[in-house]
Parts: C-alpha cells; structure tokens; sequence
C-alpha cells in the first residue's frame, strides 16, 4: 500500500513537470497516450466496416454478425489470393495516422509503440486466438542497424502482452537485403520481396501447427506480409493472421520516402 502510494506521488509529481502531450503534434492533452482535439480529427480509425482479409475500410453499414463481417471482402482481396486467413487494421494511413507511424519508423520514437500497440491490440482482438503466437514482419540486418529497432516488434511485444500472448520477435528472418518499396508498382513489390523471409530453423519447431498473429506497422499492396506468411505456411504453421497499425487505401498509397513494406 506504501509502494503504490509513493508511486502514485511521484506520477503526481512528473506529471506536474512533464503534462501529457499529444502523441502526434505535442500539443498539451488530458491524458497520457491521447491524441489533441485537432490530431483526432485527422485520425481515421477503422471500424468493423473493414475487409475481413486485409483491414482496409469498405462502404456501408457495420455488419451484424460474424458472418455478415467475414462476408466483407475489398476489391484488392477479391482479384488477388491472400496467403494469411483474416487481416484488422487499427488507422487508415493518412492523416495523422501517416504521422504517428513515420514517427515511430523513421522519427526514433519508440515510446509511441505502447500506446499505438494498444490501439492494435484492440483492433486485433477479433483475431485472436488461444494459443497464438505473436510474430513481427522483421528488418533486414542492415536496416536494423540503421533504425536500431524494429517498430513491428515492438508493436507485437504490446500486442502479445494485451492479449496474454506469445511473442516471438526472432521467429522470421529476411534471408536477403531488399530494396525500398516506395516508388514501385504492385507486382514490383511483390517480386522485390519474393522468398525474402524464412521461419529461422532454431524456431521450426516452435512453429509448427501453431496459429500465428502476423504483426507489421503499415499495410499498402500486402507483398510483405504475403512473403512473410508464404514463410510461417511453409515451415507448417496453422493458420496465418495479420494485423497492422495502419492499412493504405489506393488514394492513400504511401509516397516517395515512406517505405511501407
């Protein structure tokens, strides 16, 4: 009771010093982990009208059951196969959730990964399943050595931990150096990133039968995420899963600089 006391006094005393900020602009907030009335508006949250494969938001009305969810599928989804079962997204990529997620990739800003992974917990729970395991879209070597962190681990860390999962961050490895992503067509990317990954042979084991959570930061085409469940398929997982922070729509589909996949 002391302990909790003290804790709550020095959270008192920070918050006096430091007041929560914005995770977007830095504006001043109420809360720790809250967006200002300006960011929220620029946040398109996904809600359960979405494609049940990939995350991305369709017209109409919420459904109104399980089936009538399953049932909505994009158009993207429909002329192309998935190699992964069901797909949520928590944002749309644009807007502000553009800028929390190049913050977090490319703004060395790691401390937003508990609360963004938060918001992909919540948007991934329908998903979930006991058992899974939690496996981040890993970087190459070289890049990692270059950002110092993986923002999708660190998303699946949150995720893992929300849900009471597994998390396995070393479990897929990029078995060549791929090239940017941005300024190239669909099926560029998706030859770009072709047999790039691999389940790591000390984690076979570990994975076979297993239902896995695919975690990464953005979707746009899905070339990353189908090499890396082409990957976990191969080495015998159950069935694949993916979640994401933030899912492009075609007039959103990331620029020069954005390197989504």
């Amino acid at each position: 009771m002391i302990l909790r006391g003290l804790a709550a006094a020095m959270k008192g005393a920070l918050g006096a010093v430091f007041p929560p900020q914005c995770l977007s602009c830095g504006e001043g907030v109420a809360a720790d982990g809250a967006l200002c009335p300006a960011c929220w508006r620029e946040a398109e949250f996904i809600g359960a009208s979405a494609c049940a494969r990939c995350g991305v938001p369709v017209p109409g009305d919420a459904p109104q059951s399980e089936d009538e969810a399953a049932a909505l599928v994009c158009d993207d989804c429909l002329m192309r196969d998935r190699p992964w079962r069901h797909g949520r997204a928590a944002l749309v990529y644009g807007g502000t959730g553009r800028a929390l997620v190049l913050a977090l990739k490319h703004g060395d800003r790691p401390d937003l990964a508990p609360p963004l992974g938060r918001w992909l917990a919540a948007a991934a729970a329908p998903l979930v399943r006991p058992g899974m395991l939690v496996v981040p879209v890993p970087l190459h070597p070289r890049r990692m050595l270059r950002r110092k962190y993986n923002q999708a681990a660190l998303l699946a860390a949150q995720v893992a931990r929300t849900h009471g999962l597994t998390h396995r961050p070393a479990l897929l490895q990029r078995t060549r150096h791929t090239e940017m992503q941005d300024h190239r067509g669909v099926a560029d990317r998706f030859a770009n990133v072709a047999g790039a990954l691999r389940v790591a042979p000390r984690h076979t084991a570990a994975v076979l039968g297993r239902a896995v959570l695919l975690v990464d930061d953005v979707m746009a085409s899905g070339a990353t995420a189908a090499a890396a469940a082409e990957a976990l398929i191969a080495a015998g997982s159950g069935p694949v899963s993916v979640a994401v922070l933030a899912r492009a729509q075609r007039k959103d589909r990331p620029s020069a600089g954005d390197d989504p996949e």
